[in-house]
């Protein structure tokens, strides 16, 4: 019986963790990956019991390219084969407009969010590829920043941008190989991340206002909704964001 297999990056908490959940929740098995071994941990120890053999915590810094490339060999020498990819490991930049951002700080929220990305997704599809049978889902991460930035975030933006490019370019040398390669953006989720936008956080006419969030669970349902679909589908590209924050329209 095939049992499927799944690897998240940045598992540790937020998205990652939510989305690792929901994978289990079906039957997955799920290699739940990130630099922090005890929040890992904490992602497993959060599961219902019944379900906690499912998820295998992996340690590992994913801007790290022979890092990398030990976690997938690791993960096909244990199991033989990958169905999913979800690349989610990312970080935010501090608020700076581009003449106070630094190359260090450039280059690691680059590293983090667009590097990582391609080491991962170039891995698994090395696996997917060459698989029987052929084939799997890789799911970028990117942001509504990618299409509409926020104010002094010009790397965040910047990075999640290439993502767009990173999911399209795969997306296209997948298709001979039965990859889906697809993209959710993701719009104020409730999470630590977005803790100070209840508050009030900087918009484009330099007005300081609160803005809506949505639920995490709203983000992990429409991630099983590209997960569910056979390999002949492919949401290529969703948007999930809260219904009051102001990302449509002017202002």
């Amino acid at each position: 019986m095939h049992t499927n297999i799944a690897v998240v990056t940045g598992a540790s908490s937020g998205i990652g963790r939510a989305c690792a959940h929901a994978l289990v929740a079906q039957g997955w098995t799920t290699i739940c990956v990130g630099r922090d071994a005890q929040k890992l941990q904490d992602t497993i120890a959060a599961l219902p019991s019944e379900y906690r053999g499912l998820a295998q915590a992996m340690q590992c810094d994913v801007t790290d390219p022979d890092a990398v490339q030990a976690l997938f060999d690791d993960v096909y020498k244990r199991y033989g084969h990958l169905d999913l990819l979800f690349n989610n490991a990312g970080i935010n930049q501090r608020v700076a407009t581009p003449d106070e951002v630094s190359a260090v700080e450039w280059r690691n929220v680059l590293a983090t969010n667009l590097d990582s990305a391609f080491y991962c997704l170039s891995h698994a599809f090395r696996i997917m590829r060459a698989q029987s049978p052929q084939g799997g889902r890789i799911i970028n991460n990117g942001s509504i920043s990618a299409h509409v930035p926020r104010p002094s975030s010009i790397s965040y933006a910047a990075s999640k941008a290439a993502v767009t490019g990173l999911t399209r370019g795969a997306a296209l040398d997948g298709r001979p190989f039965n990859i889906a390669v697809g993209q959710i953006d993701v719009g104020n989720v409730a999470s630590a991340m977005t803790e100070k936008m209840a508050s009030g956080v900087l918009q484009a006419d330099g007005s300081v206002r609160a803005e809506a969030r949505m639920e995490m669970s709203s983000v992990a349902k429409t991630f099983m909704a590209m997960v569910n679909l056979p390999l002949d589908a492919n949401i290529f590209q969703v948007t999930v964001m809260a219904t009051g924050m102001p990302y449509v329209g002017r202002g």
